[in-house]
């Protein structure tokens, strides 16, 4: 069973950094896209950063020049650094990956569980 395993968020001032980790973990056949996304209270669920498993980079505009998506192909792990962070990014950030499951299946859509990132003004 593939599961999506978050780290970090929590808690930061206005200006500060915080570093998110989520690695894909169980029996699967390969990953494609990673990334990251955002759902704050009343809203729906948006990209922040998603990369291929051969570099491709896409950012939402509000996070680029601020955050930094990168990836662990042998670890089948995705990270995203974030600095100069804004209250508007306050919200629960969700790991996404695109897996084959098996050899057979077509690509799927996992998720993590969510981490709340908070950022006091």
């Amino acid at each position: 069973q593939v599961q999506l395993v978050e780290s970090g968020g929590g808690l930061v001032q206005a200006g500060g950094s915080l570093r998110l980790s989520c690695a894909a973990s169980g029996s699967f056949w390969s990953v494609n896209e990673m990334g990251w996304y955002c759902q704050a209270p009343g809203k729906q669920r948006e990209l922040v950063a998603e990369i291929t498993s051969v570099g491709s980079i896409t950012y939402a505009d509000a996070v680029k020049g601020r955050f930094t998506i990168s990836r662990d192909n042998a670890k089948n792990t995705v990270y995203l650094q974030m600095d100069s962070l804004k209250p508007e990014d306050t919200a629960v950030y969700y790991c996404m990956a695109r897996i084959k499951p098996d050899r057979y299946y077509n690509y799927q859509r996992f998720w993590g569980q969510g981490t709340q990132v908070t950022v006091s003004s």
